[in-house]
């Protein structure tokens, strides 16, 4: 599915690491080396003609977000990731929100970065952290949802499809169930936006983060999006210039209007044109194209899989692309290093989700994560060196 924009497929290579990082077509990394080569400029800044270029590539880009995912595109900010576009909302917002007499609901198998940010809140605020039972597959249901709520609960952050068992939750009806109860809903979108139809009204969303470089866009931008409502109440974690209409010797100061003064400094400008490229681009092949080809890339994937000898899969029944599995007896790591040698790259350790072996019972696994670039051909590839898995050890050793 358009692997001829992706030059680094040329390499001979099969690339099942999507869910760290997606290659990058053609067209984004030409936006970018457009902007380097013949308007370079700051933002906000310059009235001359390339700054005119540039402003209105990096402030469209608001537009290009909002029709994306349906919000408005004042609710639109530039982070640099979702790791700190949730740590935004936690030590700018939930800081001045939440009491030590609140709950916050989170389940073991988020990332890192919807765990230990909350971890240090916690610490300084003393509201306490709660998770959410998963069920026999790992995954999180409607039903452990609502029995975790309680009257203290304020908070739930979880993401919309997990980085290991890849289970798509039912963000609409828990937005619905958290709209009701007067409960903040965080969305850790990283998985999801990439990959499926994620429309932020509908799903009664308060916040949502996501990044450019798990969706075909450069590292180093992302988006964090809030009702505005809340971003009125949020406070900027960092300063300086770009957010500020004045400040003066007597103290005052005054900032600019949401989102602008949350971005403070020079953002990163061809990124953020980047990340633009690369939304049109998903919007041209369409996100429901996408998650169908996955889909299918998946059920192959499985269906060959489980005819292998020594091998255990984690998530045959999650609706998303992610596929983790284990060689019995064989270390995660050292499936990877021989999977490289078939010029295979995949993920093995705990992907950030340290607390996830409290549930699956095991710490490290490999991980395999679709795109829309893979094919059935790739996955042939990856199950004729799966079958010789009893050669792990020659080759790693």
């Amino acid at each position: 599915m358009h692997r001829e924009d992706f030059p680094m497929l040329e390499n001979d290579i099969v690339y099942f690491d999507n869910g760290a990082t997606t290659l990058k077509s053609k067209r984004v990394v030409d936006s970018m080396d457009k902007y380097y080569l013949e308007h370079t400029s700051n933002i906000h800044r310059g009235d001359y003609d390339s700054a005119v270029i540039t402003n209105e590539l990096y402030d469209g880009t608001r537009d290009v977000v909002s029709h994306f995912i349906n919000c408005d595109s004042r609710e639109v900010i530039f982070t640099s990731g979702t790791t700190m576009s949730i740590n935004m909302v936690v030590f700018g917002f939930m800081k001045y929100y939440l009491t030590d007499k609140d709950e916050v609901l989170l389940t073991k198998s988020e990332h890192a970065s919807n765990i230990l940010p909350w971890i240090v809140l916690a610490e300084e605020i003393g509201f306490k952290i709660k998770y959410i039972d998963l069920d026999d597959n790992y995954e999180l249901t409607l039903d452990n949802v609502k029995k975790s709520i309680t009257d203290k609960t304020k908070v739930i952050s979880i993401a919309h499809v997990t980085n290991v068992i890849g289970d798509v939750r039912d963000i609409k009806s828990i937005g619905e169930i958290c709209k009701k109860k007067n409960i903040i809903l965080n969305v850790d979108g990283a998985q999801s936006v990439p990959h499926m139809k994620v429309d932020f009204k509908d799903m009664n969303i308060d916040f949502l983060s996501f990044s450019g470089h798990k969706m075909g866009g450069p590292t180093g931008v992302g988006v964090l999006v809030g009702r505005y409502e809340l971003l009125e109440k949020m406070k900027p974690l960092c300063y300086g210039g770009g957010m500020n209409n004045y400040f003066e010797d007597d103290n005052s100061y005054e900032l600019k209007e949401i989102p602008t003064r949350f971005e403070a400094g020079t953002p990163a400008i061809a990124e953020v044109i980047g990340l633009r490229s690369a939304i049109l681009y998903l919007e041209d092949i369409g996100i429901d194209n996408i998650h169908k080809h996955e889909m299918e890339l998946k059920k192959y994937l499985v269906d060959k899989l489980e005819k292998i000898d020594n091998i255990t899969i984690y998530n045959k029944n999650s609706n998303s692309g992610i596929i983790a599995f284990n060689v019995d007896g064989v270390f995660a790591q050292d499936t990877s290093v021989f999977l490289n040698h078939y010029k295979i790259a995949v993920r093995a350790g705990n992907h950030c989700a340290k607390e996830l072996k409290d549930v699956i019972g095991i710490k490290n696994t490999v991980r395999v994560s679709m795109y829309l670039y893979n094919n059935k051909e790739d996955i042939d590839r990856l199950v004729e060196a799966l079958k010789n898995n009893k050669e792990i050890f020659n080759v790693v050793l």
